[in-house]
């Protein structure tokens, strides 16, 4: 990108980034997640690095905040409230200590202080002569709102000090005798401190409830419900939310003096110190803050928490990393309105912000055409993703996505990435319409879409893509699962026209094999070894494997449990399939509709030929799960969905796609759905994935 398209594109951000600040800071009505707007952000201080003349006293980069509201006095704070600058991977981290390391060539970094990221509002509070006098917010960092009233609910907050004979005592305790010493001559009559306000989980939850209970809006997330309880003017109504709270920060030099003499040798040296004198003057401090003494030790904590952070009774979105030397820190100075020692380094968002640089169409083993957008690579939920699904033609009719679009793309779970909305203020007029093709992109023949059916679909059975991707499903892991049989090899087969449909395989020797690219004697003989011993196979899993629309792993398994072999499945009509559970009218009639088809009675004659052996359902290795019901919401972390299905089955265990009153238990990972939210209003026995794995042990 040259100057000219850099100068453009900031104009943009920032005219987007102050707007959404504006509606998140100072009305708290956020239009779009938190984590998508953080990388908007981070987009413009790129940008800006790269080409700092650029850089204006407008931009969101150079403010804290927004202005205080009317509806609170104003308090002016003793010293600048300063935000943070981003990272968002090690790189960014790295280049950040690269940045420090050049401003202070003749002193050494001696290790950082971490600290959790609270998903809350900072605040400071101000005590004289050892009583809370003064709460106030962030504002613009210089000018904040006065909510001592509110802040005074909070049980967290001392609304008293302890006495200073105690401080002094637990000051020695910590081995801080100079300070405690300085203190029996001068106890600070004024002091100054910082934190962030706070609600957690259960709390954030049965507040929602209520609201939903009232007919009112749910709040979006627990750090909007933290703003907007801090900035009621009735208490009564802070007071009923339960609010908590960490001190982080002393702004009272205790160093000096009442008589104005500077001490450098008393107050906190670092800032991990800093955190001990506010424990011991009775301060509420995050237990799980930590020094490291260096970027790797950092990292680890930071991929610890990232880990562990749905164990926290509050929300977390990364860790905020200081250099502990206060001296050092305080050498470095500021950068617009954010301290160059200091730098928060966020867990990989769950929602960001990119670009769509091409729409291309891809076609399934069924003929659907799902269109998928090809993005400016971009850290979503720990991974590098670069597409995402757009669905079908109403989709991107909905979302009014163009080519070149700067979009939200989320990953939730084990879901494909997808997109979930354009940021349309960010268009040039460059950005160009996407159609979806009326013939198929591979073979060319005219694309249909069914009345009633959001998908178009190529309707030739005989189509390259469809056959590829026919075959790719039948050898499935969860199909016939033929090791070393994957998808190069399987395009080779259907090139060289060694097959053309999946029971083609039993016919496969050797030989055959020998000449194709990557394959030897041996080789050959292992896939021709592999392809024999899937001979013998469940009736689930081949009912899976043939691929018929709509019937998925957990269809499968009714369909055999129901009907028990493959010749009664095949001679039944719409009517009965209906009366399997979860199959409805659309599902019964694809499948009546498979077991009509010529060539369909053909291609499994074929199987019969080739000796294909399908037995009942699988054998149970036991029946501690007999007539349980589980269901899986949210992304696990020791194994994937389908593991996990395998292990509820394996117990004599049955899976269901959807929460009723009959689910026995709902398994819920990171990131749970609306399954989630229907179990807990159902009542039904909600297990987090430890349980779960103690129970399948």
């Amino acid at each position: 990108m040259d100057k000219k398209e850099a100068k453009k594109r900031i104009e943009k951000l920032k005219k987007v980034i102050n707007h959404h600040r504006y509606l998140y800071h100072v009305l708290d009505k956020p239009q779009f997640p938190d984590a998508a707007f953080d990388t908007l952000k981070n987009e413009l201080e790129e940008l800006e690095r790269k080409f700092p003349d650029l850089i204006t006293l407008d931009s969101p980069t150079q403010r804290v905040g927004g202005k205080p509201l009317d509806k609170f006095k104003k308090f002016k704070h003793p010293k600048m409230m300063l935000s943070f600058n981003d990272a968002f991977g090690e790189k960014e981290l790295d280049e950040w200590e690269e940045r420090i390391k050049k401003l202070i060539p003749n002193r050494t970094i001696d290790g950082y202080y971490c600290e959790l990221k609270l998903d809350g509002l900072a605040i400071e509070l101000v005590y004289q002569n050892g009583i809370f006098k003064i709460g106030s917010t962030r504002g613009d960092g210089k000018v904040g709102e006065d909510v001592t009233q509110n802040l005074k609910t909070i049980s967290a907050l001392p609304l008293i000090l302890l006495e200073p004979k105690q401080i002094i005592k637990n000051l020695e305790k910590i081995g801080e005798k100079e300070l405690a010493s300085l203190l029996k001559k001068n106890f600070p009559k004024q002091l100054v401190v910082r934190g962030e306000v706070f609600i957690n989980k259960k709390e954030f939850e049965r507040i929602n409830k209520d609201q939903e209970k009232k007919g009112e809006r749910a709040y979006a997330n627990p750090r909007n419900l933290a703003a907007g309880s801090i900035r009621q003017l009735d208490s009564k109504i802070t007071a009923s939310r339960h609010l908590d709270s960490f001190v982080y920060a002393l702004i009272t030099d205790l160093g000096q003096t009442p008589e104005g003499k500077y001490s450098p040798i008393y107050g906190a040296s670092t800032h991990e110190q800093e955190h001990k004198i506010l424990k011991a003057f009775g301060f509420k401090i995050n237990p799980h803050n930590q020094f490291k003494k260096d970027l790797r030790g950092v990292k680890n904590f930071q991929s610890f928490w990232e880990k562990e952070r749905e164990k926290l009774a509050y929300e977390i979105d990364g860790i905020v990393v200081i250099v502990n030397s206060n001296s050092l820190f305080s050498q470095l100075g500021t950068v617009g309105k954010a301290p160059r020692g200091a730098i928060a380094y966020k867990f990989s968002p769950r929602q960001a912000t990119t670009k769509i640089q091409d729409i291309i169409v891809q076609v399934g083993r069924t003929g659907a055409l799902t269109p998928v957008a090809i993005l400016k690579p971009v850290q979503v939920a720990g991974v590098t993703i670069s597409r995402a699904t757009l669905h079908n033609e109403d989709e991107i009719k909905r979302l009014g996505v163009k080519i070149l679009d700067t979009v939200i793309v989320g990953r939730a779970g084990d879901v494909i990435p997808n997109v979930t909305k354009v940021l349309k203020d960010l268009r040039t007029g460059k950005e160009k319409e996407f159609q979806m093709p009326r013939t198929c992109p591979v073979c060319g023949s005219k694309t249909l879409r069914p009345v009633g059916e959001a998908v178009r679909r190529c309707p030739n059975p005989k189509c390259s893509a469809r056959q590829s991707q026919q075959f790719h499903h039948f050898v499935s892991k969860q199909a016939f699962n033929i090791e070393g049989l994957g998808p190069k090899i399987i395009d080779q087969l259907l090139e060289q026209g060694l097959v053309q449909d999946p029971a083609d395989l039993y016919d496969l020797k050797e030989g055959d094999l020998v000449p194709l690219e990557r394959f030897a004697d041996k080789s050959a003989e292992n896939l021709v070894k592999a392809i024999e011993g899937s001979k013998k196979i469940s009736l689930p899993r081949f009912i899976y494997a043939l691929g018929i629309r709509n019937v998925g792993q957990e269809t499968a398994i009714d369909l055999a449990g129901h009907f028990g072999s493959l010749e009664n499945l095949s001679k039944v009509t719409s009517e009965e399939l209906e009366t399997v559970k979860d199959v409805g009218p659309i599902s019964a009639k694809s499948i009546y509709q498979w077991f009509q088809n010529k060539k369909n009675i053909e291609f499994l004659e074929k199987f019969k030929k080739a000796g294909l052996e399908i037995t009942g359902r699988e054998r149970v290795k036991e029946q501690s799960f007999k007539n349980k019901i589980f269901v899986l919401t949210g992304s696990l972390e020791t194994m994937n969905r389908d593991e996990a299905k395998e292990k509820i089955r394996e117990k004599g265990g049955d899976i269901s796609e959807s929460v009723s009153g009959n689910t026995d238990y709902v398994v819920a990972g990171t990131e749970p759905g609306s399954k989630y939210e229907k179990a807990k209003a159902l009542g039904v026995n909600i297990i987090m994935e430890k349980e779960f794995i103690k129970l399948i042990k």
